[in-house]
């Protein structure tokens, strides 16, 4: 394995470190939706793979919040909150389900 290779690897392992998973974001869209986010269905953009909300990958190191597709690690949703604001990306989520609260 050459040194560009470790390098790829070592960077891989990193990264899966740092991953959550779903639950990680149940309470930053609770807050801005106001709703049980977890149980949510989405589906991606990218390859059509239907997730709930506590399935996907979630990373918090990052400026804001990333959330990934489980499936094919496309870009879901961004979500950055500061000065009294949220603001939300959710260009890779094709649709949203969210369940009626009881």
């Amino acid at each position: 394995m050459n040194s560009e290779d470790q390098h790829l690897t070592q960077l891989a392992a990193g990264i899966d470190e740092m991953r959550l998973d779903g639950n990680a974001i149940g309470g930053l869209l609770r807050e801005i939706f106001a709703v049980e986010m977890t149980l949510a269905v989405g589906t991606c953009a990218n390859c059509g793979a239907v997730n709930e909300v506590g399935r996907v990958h979630v990373y918090v190191h990052a400026p804001g919040t990333v959330v990934r597709c489980p499936a094919c690690e496309a870009v879901l949703m961004r979500v950055v909150r500061g000065r009294g604001r949220y603001w939300v990306d959710m260009s890779g989520v094709r649709c949203l389900e969210l369940a009626e609260e009881a």
